[in-house]
């Protein structure tokens, strides 16, 4: 069995497709299974074992390119690939497997996708989980009616490179030996999941006057937000505060990451690759929910207000007041702080 999965191209998005890549190979023991993502995705799937070859999606996220797509699709046809696995549900994402003249074409219905997918999945709404219609496509049409028909979710498990880990903390002058509270203040979605730097710091402060250091984490945009959390630390602790936002490639967020006593997250990217590490995580939700997209690993807890406007999934506040960030209040995060804190305890003993 040889598979092609069109991947998504969003960081949390890929890291919750492991649990389908490893149910397709739970089902096809011995399958080799290629998947097809931007090329700034070959990091993430590099560290899933079950993905036997990363190709590079050379085509940009909003490229229609149909002559491109065609041209492709023929150069994957040497491939004899037995199924292909469309994750977006766009219709230029079914192009590819279309043209490869792969037999078996599996995905979600959306923009019209009749004939180029010829193993259809409608019934979306009775599987409420993102990560639920992902693995839903590992088993035949005929099985899968509803989330009570699905195996057991297998979590996502991003391995870590040991060697690359000790050469990151030595590149950016960081050690373990006090115990590592990992921050992820920036969020791709927008401002409407973006918890305040004022609060982030409040936090921050509450572990560093508990003995702990703060790795700041995002991309080159969250530069600013982390900036401004540090500059809010108290300078006598402000040392053990260190930004790495736009400092670290996506091999060594994960590896650093994979240090973490504990991670305080925007419902981000890195708030899925913390949880694929299983690092204990607080998830912070500002316009989403937690009932679509939710962490996948056992020592979470989430927080977010409950005002009657949340969640309206806005990238910005139509009402431009922001209340389920700024309600949130830092009281809560640190509570959730000492619950995973008092669970950790509970385990060891």
């Amino acid at each position: 069995m040889k598979i092609l999965v069109i991947g998504p191209s969003w960081v949390g998005d890929m890291v919750m497709s492991q649990s389908l890549y490893k149910a397709l190979k739970a089902n096809h023991p011995g399958s080799e299974l290629h998947v097809m993502a931007p090329a700034w995705c070959r990091p993430l799937l590099e560290r899933m074992p079950e993905v036997d070859k990363v190709l590079p999606m050379p085509l940009g996220h909003g490229d229609f390119k149909l002559l491109a797509r065609r041209r492709l699709g023929k150069q994957l046809r040497a491939e004899g690939y037995d199924q292909a696995i469309i994750q977006p549900n766009s219709m230029k994402s079914a192009f590819i497997p279309f043209f490869a003249g792969i037999p078996l074409r599996t995905g979600w219905k959306g923009e019209h996708r009749y004939g180029l997918l010829n193993d259809l999945r409608g019934n979306t709404s009775a599987f409420p989980l993102m990560v639920e219609r992902y693995v839903a496509l590992a088993y035949p049409k005929a099985r899968m009616k509803s989330r009570a028909d699905l195996p057991a979710i297998p979590h996502p498990a991003l391995s870590v490179d040991l060697i690359n880990q000790q050469a990151a903390l030595t590149r950016h002058g960081l050690d373990t030996v006090r115990p590592v509270l990992v921050l992820c203040p920036g969020a791709e979605f927008g401002p409407a999941k973006r918890w305040p730097e004022g609060h982030y710091a409040v936090v921050a402060q509450q572990h560093l006057d508990e003995g702990w250091q703060v790795w700041i984490f995002g991309s080159g945009k969250d530069v600013e937000v982390a900036n401004t959390i540090r500059a809010r630390i108290n300078p006598l602790t402000r040392g053990n505060c260190h930004v790495l936002a736009g400092k670290t490639n996506l091999h060594e967020a994960i590896d650093l990451m994979a240090l973490a006593e504990r991670v305080i997250s925007n419902d981000s990217g890195l708030m899925h690759i913390a949880a694929a590490l299983n690092r204990p995580l607080i998830g912070v939700y500002g316009s989403t929910s937690p009932l679509y997209t939710p962490p996948l690993a056992e020592r979470v807890e989430i927080v977010h207000t409950d005002i009657e406007c949340r969640p309206c999934f806005k990238r910005t506040c139509k009402y431009g007041h922001l209340k389920c960030l700024l309600e949130l209040k830092p009281e809560l995060v640190i509570a959730a702080s000492k619950r995973l804190a008092q669970d950790s305890e509970q385990d060891a003993s």
